[in-house]
């Protein structure tokens, strides 16, 4: 690695503001801290992470990469490291982590590591997103790295690509898989914050827009709109029935990255926030006040924004519950009148309550599947 405070002799192509000693707590949506926190919490995760801690073969990775793929340099791909070292000086990370291009069609990018993160992007990435476009996905993964993602990330690909191989970790398949599901629901809602992260390096929005875009429907920026873009996003939370609402659970459960439309929609309404206009002013919290921050707090803004979430969430099964939240109703039977369409009908209840209500934790998140190797992150 290298400094990211070494050389900075090519000027960007334009004027960006920068953010000394800035904390990942700037950028971090609640979602992400809070579920970051139920899966530590989860039985057995203590256990599988010291496991594949001491165990994963991070030098094979690294001699991987060196020997199978092509490292950004000043000598290669140099466009591609200009970036890299404008995103980490932009957020103040100190050491520039090693950059590799892959030779995939699939457009994707990955933060990984144990001891010091590595950031891989694909061919298909490179050629598929112009210079303000790339510049966005690459300070999304040093926002990985600034976060601390790396390691989590690490553990999700190889309990997701080698859980058939696992049997030695002191826990039964059940359990892998529940450290699975909690992982892939965290990596879920991490990608919102490293969206942050990558606004706040390329400090374009539309760019960010167009990303995204192009992640959802490749290289056709002609054909495309981003506000009916977003209008999707819109349709998609508010649309159909409960049983539409039970299916977008079941359909989100595999997948390590919200829908393109989803994230597009989150990041728009954050560059609209105060939060983030005072970010750009220059007042975010420092990484020095890091040691000193409220475990409650968080916890209290983590809760405040689910509770939002429920409250103004157009999705059916989320307009449910805040009703039964605010006390108007018994949730078994209506759950049982908005699935049957029995309306006023009198009858017991069936016990389906159970399952969507409990499931709730998923709600607004999509993605590529893990098990087809390494994610597409994208921006």
């Amino acid at each position: 690695m290298t400094s990211s405070h070494e050389s900075q002799d090519r000027v960007p192509s334009r004027q960006r503001k920068r953010f000394p000693g800035i904390s990942s707590r700037a950028y971090e949506h609640p979602a992400d801290r809070s579920a970051l926190v139920a899966l530590r919490k989860l039985s057995g995760f203590d256990t599988v992470f010291k496991a594949l801690s001491g165990l994963l073969p991070e030098r094979s990775l690294r001699l991987l990469f060196l020997s199978d793929s092509v490292r950004v340099s000043d000598a290669q791909f140099a466009h591609l490291n200009d970036m890299l070292r404008n995103a980490c000086y932009i957020l103040d990370l100190e050491k520039v982590p090693p950059m590799y291009v892959n030779q995939d069609p699939r457009p994707n990018a990955m933060c990984i590591g144990l001891d010091e993160p590595i950031i891989v992007v694909t061919t298909g990435l490179v050629e598929l997103l112009d210079e303000e476009e790339m510049r966005a996905v690459v300070g999304h993964e040093v926002g990985h790295a600034l976060s601390g993602h790396a390691v989590y990330r690490t553990i999700l690909l190889f309990l997701t690509n080698l859980a058939l191989k696992v049997a030695w970790i002191p826990l039964g398949n059940v359990a892998i898989m529940a450290i699975v599901t909690a992982l892939r629901e965290w990596f879920r809602k991490s990608e919102l914050s490293a969206d942050r992260a990558g606004l706040l390096a390329g400090q374009d929005i539309q760019a960010s827009m167009r990303g995204l875009m192009k992640i959802a429907g490749g290289n056709h920026l002609h054909e495309m709109n981003v506000d009916a873009f977003l209008a999707q996003a819109d349709e998609y939370e508010k649309s159909g029935d409960l049983r539409d609402s039970v299916l977008k659970i079941l359909n989100v459960l595999p997948r390590s990255h919200p829908f393109t439309t989803v994230r597009a929609a989150e990041l728009k309404k954050w560059s609209e926030t105060r939060e983030y206009q005072r970010i750009m002013d220059g007042h975010y919290p420092r990484r020095d006040e890091d040691k000193d921050t409220s475990v409650t707090d968080s916890f209290k803004e983590s809760a405040s924004h689910y509770a939002d979430s429920v409250r103004n969430s157009k999705d059916p099964l989320m307009k449910l519950v805040g009703d039964i939240a605010g006390g108007a109703g018994d949730l078994g039977g209506k759950l049982r009148d908005k699935f049957t369409g029995a309306g006023g009908a009198k009858g017991g209840a069936t016990g389906d309550s159970a399952r969507p209500s409990g499931a709730e934790g998923t709600e607004g998140t999509q993605g590529p599947e893990d098990s087809q190797g390494p994610s597409a992150e994208g921006s």
